[in-house]
């Protein structure tokens, strides 16, 4: 330990640390994000102010293994650790929260103390501190959509890059020496494809490297295009080769393959996900979650259940649909790990939540944050033909102005299903009162609504213009004092 850092390279080798059930932090960070940079500032004078902890960095985006198991889909993001496991998380960029809840761990301070001077980052320096404050101020929680997108300039490059070859590959390294190993299963690929492509080494240019996630918004590489629209990733690749679908979108836009003439066995996937029949999934595991994922026309896989979210992130988009007034339906992922693990290659999306809208994916809680802010998720409701869910309140509205004399009884005019409608009905009709009628039997909802709504208990209920009459005895005392019909028609 002794006050240092240490970058993580594999889920095993962190477990193993944990397992040890020393006092452990990790600041899970990426290169693109700007509040990762005097966080990790932070992060190090801490690890000097508690030698005896033991301070890890993970690279979100190269290590999605250990990603996906703690849920991280926002930087910079810190897990905790005590006596083999996880007890606290912090996400965002707050120094002083970050100071306290690694003194915690570290167990120098009680809980609900505020942590010690050299704790809070002054050691890091007024300038990093400082720092760190603009950016939690701009960037909430620093979510992985919510950067600055690329310049004009950069933007004008970036689309010269894209469309100079016909087939380009943005990559780690060169086709000759990759130096990731998606990056090399692509290059084999595009070869079995007897394709001829350009390339870029995303490695020798950091500018490129940051700008194209924006660009694309796609967060990771390698990244393929063909005439200028981008394909995907190494497991989209790898899905649309599988199913022949890549062959076939190189003939469309006339890309020369020189492709042999053997029969193509299985049929190309519907892209509804990303994935094909030809696939290690099995086809009833297939069926089952294309069935799940069709079974509303919004749904939500995620940890937990809507009124009990198990993590941050399933909560944060369970709050955005609420705020956007939808019905969705849910999947709690936890429940079962068949559906957890095959829906991941299934959507070609390793972590949850999935959000689904008119069974297409539409990505996890970073993404439909920010189409919420852009109000593009609002668009893509409509475009989809789903509507905000009409509240109670709203309903109840509706329902007492949708005729000028409106009844909410029990049973119908023809049928009352108590002594005070059917007085009520009766009186209404003899004084030749047209009305519309409510059968609150056939409702809880609104039976049980509209007494909260009227500040009116009980039933039958009169309304005249949307305005509430009364019930049974005022309707009765009107009629007998020859003032129905005029209250009903002013």
């Amino acid at each position: 330990m002794g006050g240092s850092v240490k970058d993580v390279q594999s889920k095993a080798e962190l477990d193993k640390v944990v397992a040890s059930g020393a006092a452990v932090s990790v600041h899970f960070w990426a290169s693109w994000c700007e509040a990762s940079k005097p966080m990790d500032d932070v992060f190090s004078h801490l690890s000097t102010d508690f030698p005896h902890s033991h301070f890890l960095r993970v690279e979100a985006e190269e290590q999605p293994e250990i990603s996906e198991a703690y849920a991280v889909s926002a930087v910079p993001y810190f897990v905790f650790f005590k006596d083999g496991k996880s007890v606290d998380t912090l996400e965002g960029a707050n120094p002083s929260s970050l100071a306290n809840k690694v003194a915690k761990v570290s167990g120098s301070i009680n809980p609900g103390e505020p942590a010690a001077p050299a704790s809070l980052g002054m050691a890091a320096g007024p300038t990093v501190l400082e720092t760190v404050k603009e950016f939690a101020k701009e960037n909430d929680s620093s979510e992985l959509k919510n950067q600055v997108q690329p310049g004009d300039a950069l933007k004008k490059r970036l689309q010269q890059l894209i469309d100079s070859h016909p087939v380009i590959l943005f990559m780690k390294g060169n086709p000759e020496e990759p130096r990731c190993g998606f990056s090399q299963k692509v290059i084999d690929i595009l070869k079995k494809e007897k394709v001829k492509f350009g390339s870029f080494d995303i490695l020798a240019d950091n500018e490129v490297r940051e700008g194209l996630k924006k660009f694309s918004n796609w967060p990771t590489y390698p990244q393929l295009y063909c005439k200028g629209e981008l394909l995907g990733g190494c497991d989209i690749v790898i899905a649309m080769h599988e199913s022949g679908e890549l062959q076939q979108v190189f003939k469309d836009h006339g890309i020369d393959t020189n492709a042999s003439n053997e029969a193509i066995v299985s049929e190309p996937g519907s892209g509804k996900g990303g994935i094909s029949e030809s696939t290690d999934l099995e086809n009833t595991l297939t069926s089952r979650i294309a069935s799940l994922i069709n079974s509303s026309p919004v749904m939500l896989f995620m940890k937990g259940k809507p009124d009990e979210p198990k993590c941050g992130f399933s909560r944060k988009v369970v709050e955005i649909l609420q705020q956007e007034k939808v019905e969705f339906g849910s999947f709690d992922i936890l429940s079962d790990e068949e559906i957890r693990q095959g829906l991941k290659v299934y959507s070609n999306w390793s972590s949850y939540p999935q959000l689904y809208i008119g069974a297409e994916l539409i990505g996890g809680s970073d993404i439909v944050l920010e189409m919420q802010k852009s109000g593009e998720l609002k668009k893509v409701l409509a475009e989809k033909g789903i509507g905000q869910k009409e509240s109670l309140e709203d309903r109840l509205r509706k329902l007492v102005s949708s005729s000028p004399v409106m009844l909410f009884m029990k049973g119908t005019p023809d049928a009352p299903r108590c002594g005070f409608s059917s007085k009520v009905v009766n009186a209404l009709k003899e004084d030749g009162v047209s009305f519309g009628s409510f059968d609150i039997l056939n409702d809880e909802e609104v039976r049980q609504g509209l007494k909260v709504f009227s500040n009116w208990p009980t039933f039958p209920q009169l309304y005249y213009k949307g305005e509430l009459i009364g019930g049974c005895d005022i309707v009765m005392e009107l009629r007998n004092n020859g003032e129905l019909k005029s209250t009903l028609s002013e």
